[in-house]
């Protein structure tokens, strides 16, 4: 809807906008700009209550039961919500880590993040990584737990981004501006930890989420039980929507995407990094809009960060080294 006009700004995937502009898989150009971090943390890798016991935080404890899977014909199957997502490249992520080839060790499947928990529940998949509260919801359910929460990966990771077409930002320039300010000011009674029960019991509506309340406030709150036997646990880091300079359009966020692309063979070749970032990041007008609100202490970071399988990633660093380095892959050359 937002490429063909219908509408004019959206939330989207991180990597979506930058699917859009290079046209991967072969879907039309449509270039989109990303001037709003939305939201960071707040997803989760749930597995099927049958490993519970069995695989816990590790992922290295899931590849014998892969293996033995694929021996037999019959590969485990996860699901995940969008190819260049979020959700893919968390699972990818966490996959790999353990081993597991995501594109020929297993079947990796789309599916919308609503019906997660219910082809779980009727045993058409083992595990799924989406965005909460479907992995409360699993735990609620029965049917499943949690390995591990996305900020564990990653603490304060991007997630949601608020989305334009490159050509619509470009016509009209002050209602951008003053929609990024309009979300400002959402963002920060959003993360007033007090306004949280409000804002749940709005997104639980049957219209939103349809979801009950108390599923997804506590996730929320930072209240943390992963479902399987593991102590409950406060969650340092939350889905947040302001603090901690979560709303910065961070370059470097665009081009670790980039090289997961590049990883998974979603490209030929290595993209030009910088080129598409520049493109598609645009602190520039987020800068602008900011300093028109007078907020001030958002800034541009470009720091390297390490995921929990210990490998750090520099963004002023070898982008293609990093995307070729990494012992499971399934580039294309």
């Amino acid at each position: 809807m937002l490429s063909t006009g219908d509408i004019q700004s959206t939330h989207m995937l991180i990597g979506m906008p930058f699917a859009s502009t290079m046209g991967l898989g072969g879907a039309p150009v449509k270039p989109m700009i990303i001037p709003w971090m939305l939201n960071r943390n707040g997803q989760a890798i749930s597995l099927a209550s049958e490993f519970k016991g069995k695989v816990g935080a590790d992922p290295k404890a899931l590849k014998p039961f892969v293996d033995a899977a694929k021996a037999k014909g019959s590969p485990l199957t996860f699901a995940m919500t969008f190819p260049p997502g979020t959700h893919a490249m968390w699972m990818r992520y966490y996959l790999a880590a353990g081993g597991i080839n995501p594109d020929t060790d297993i079947s990796l499947v789309t599916i919308p993040p609503a019906q997660m928990v219910a082809n779980m529940k009727i045993g058409k998949m083992d595990g799924f990584c989406v965005g909460e509260p479907w992995g409360a919801r699993a735990i609620a359910d029965k049917i499943g737990y949690t390995s591990v929460t996305t900020q564990d990966m990653w603490k304060d990771h991007p997630e949601k981004v608020l989305a334009f077409t490159e050509e619509w930002a470009t016509k009209n320039p002050k209602t951008v501006k003053a929609i990024l300010k309009a979300i400002h000011e959402a963002s920060v009674w959003l993360d007033d930890m007090g306004n949280r029960d409000e804002a749940c019991a709005i997104v639980s509506k049957p219209n939103y989420i349809n979801c009950p309340k108390e599923i997804i406030l506590g996730r929320m709150l930072g209240q943390l039980d992963y479902g399987d036997g593991r102590p409950a646990v406060k969650d340092e880091a939350p889905m947040h929507f302001s603090i901690r300079n979560c709303n910065y359009p961070q370059p470097k966020f665009g081009l670790w995407w980039l090289t997961q692309f590049r990883r998974w063979g979603m490209v030929t070749g290595a993209p030009d990094y910088e080129a598409v970032v520049k493109r598609v990041m645009r602190p520039d007008i987020y800068d602008e809009a900011m300093a028109e609100l007078g907020v001030s202490g958002r800034a541009r970071d470009d720091s390297p960060f390490t995921l929990f399988d210990g490998v750090t990633f520099d963004p002023k660093g070898d982008l293609e080294a990093y995307a070729k380095g990494f012992p499971i892959n399934s580039l294309k050359n």
